[in-house]
Parts: structure tokens; C-alpha cells; sequence
């Protein structure tokens, strides 16, 4: 249970990309046999950082061994043999198979009892909206033309590519990316650091606006110091044509 972004329209293109999007959980591992709570809390603490783990069976992925970050996992409270705890994680990271691990390192075994998700990127609970709510806010603009509820629960696409580093273009470039043309460095007018060759990243309008989800073909570096060449293979444009006045060059 818990935070489930839920994408409509041209939002859709995208949601794939929150599942590598940091996640933060709330969870109860139930734990085999007595332990410390010392040894509990210096076992569960070498688990942040970089982790190896098996996807369990039930999986809808290949199983083989992958490496997740854990960025954080703080004991809230224990209970018996019922440790409630907070994990921050890279997506992707099974916290069933992280409780069955860290029962085995203390060596009485855990499993995970209870599973609440209470962020997803940057939405966190606070965001989250009762189906309910949200069926009524529906209503209210369906057959009322009452917008203002609805509105309330809307976030742009943007937000879902917040995870994702930027590169910001010109306008000029715009609508060239739009048709499907790679960005040149000519048209970039800004770019995150930290950006590596293969990563994927967000282009964006000065504005703010995203344009394309592109897989970076040079680093932040190259990109700075660069004149010539194609900084990013755009990879899927979410903009639409004609958004931004046409400033290139058709071929006849």
C-alpha cells in the first residue's frame, strides 16, 4: 500500500521512468529468534550504501544478482521479535528480499511482515489523495464544470522527470526536437553536472518545460567545452509539434 503515482495522457510516455526513481518505505520485518538490539541496529546500519540482491521467484523480472543503494534505514521502534523501520532506496530494490537478508547476516532469520511505500521520487504521502476524493472531484467537473478540486490533485509531467538531470535548450532548438532531431551542442543553453555518457536525461525548455527524454552522448564536461557535435540521442519527444515557432532549416 502506500504512494502510486498514477499518469493520464501524455504523462504515460513517462511514468516507466519513476521506477527508477528513489522510494522510501515503511516497514515491519518480523524476526526469527531474539537478537540484541545492538547487534540489531550495527547489522541493519552495514546495510546502507551498495547492496547485492537476488530478485525473490515471485518476480516479474530475469532473476540474477543486481546491486541496489540503500541510502538510508533507521530503526523507528522494536517490539519483540517486530522491528518497524524506515528504508530509503534506488528503485527497484525488493525490501522482502532485504529483510530475509538482514535476518540471515544476524543469523535467526526475518521476513517482512507488513509494507507501506511513502514516496515514490518526490511525491510523498502528504501528496497522496483518497480514490474517493478523487472519483468525487471528477464528478464535480464532469457534470458541474467544477475544476478547482480537481485541479488540486493534478501535478505537470514535469514532476515525474524531477529524478532525471536536465539538459535546458533554446527555443531556437525546440521544434527541431520536437520532429525528432538529436540536440546538437549548439543548441543547448544550459546542463546539469554530473551527467555521464549513456545516462538518460531530460531535455527542457528554458522555461522549464520538457521536450524529450534523450540518452546523453557526452558528458556534462564535453558538453561545456565543446563547439561541435550531438550532445544527446533523443530517445522519446513528449512535446508537441509546433509548440514552439519552427527556427531551422527544412530540407527541400
Amino acid at each position: 500500500t502506500g504512494v502510486l503515482p498514477v499518469a493520464l495522457q501524455n504523462a504515460t510516455k513517462v511514468i516507466g521512468l519513476m521506477h527508477g526513481a528513489m522510494k522510501e518505505y515503511i516497514c515491519v520485518m518480523r524476526l526469527h529468534g531474539e537478537v540484541s538490539k545492538k547487534k540489531l541496529k550495527e547489522t541493519m546500519k552495514s546495510f546502507i550504501g551498495k547492496i547485492w540482491q537476488m530478485p525473490p521467484k515471485e518476480a516479474a523480472v530475469k532473476r540474477q544478482l543486481r546491486q541496489r543503494h540503500i541510502y538510508y534505514l533507521n530503526i523507528i521502534e522494536v517490539d519483540g521479535k517486530d522491528v518497524l523501520f524506515k528504508v530509503g532506496c534506488e528503485g527497484g530494490t525488493y525490501i522482502r528480499v532485504l529483510c530475509k537478508d538482514i535476518g540471515k547476516k544476524l543469523g535467526v532469520g526475518a521476513h517482512m511482515e507488513e509494507l507501506r511505500r511513502t514516496k515514490s521520487g518526490m511525491f510523498d504521502e502528504n501528496e497522496a489523495v483518497i480514490l474517493q476524493d478523487l472519483l468525487d472531484a471528477y464528478i464535480f467537473w464532469k457534470e458541474d464544470g467544477y475544476e478547482k478540486e480537481l485541479r488540486k490533485y493534478l501535478r505537470p509531467m514535469e514532476d515525474l522527470l524531477s529524478h532525471l538531470p536536465a539538459i535546458v535548450i533554446k527555443d531556437s532548438a525546440v521544434d527541431a526536437i520536437c520532429h525528432g532531431a538529436d540536440l546538437a551542442l549548439p543548441g543547448v543553453a544550459q546542463v546539469d553536472t554530473g551527467i555521464k555518457e549513456g545516462d538518460i536525461v531530460v531535455i527542457k525548455t528554458l522555461k522549464g518545460e520538457a521536450v524529450a527524454i534523450a540518452k546523453a552522448l557526452m558528458t556534462t564536461r564535453d558538453i561545456m567545452e565543446k563547439d561541435k557535435g550531438i550532445a544527446a540521442d533523443i530517445k522519446r519527444v513528449l512535446m508537441k509539434k509546433g509548440t514552439y515557432p519552427p527556427m531551422w532549416k527544412k530540407p527541400r
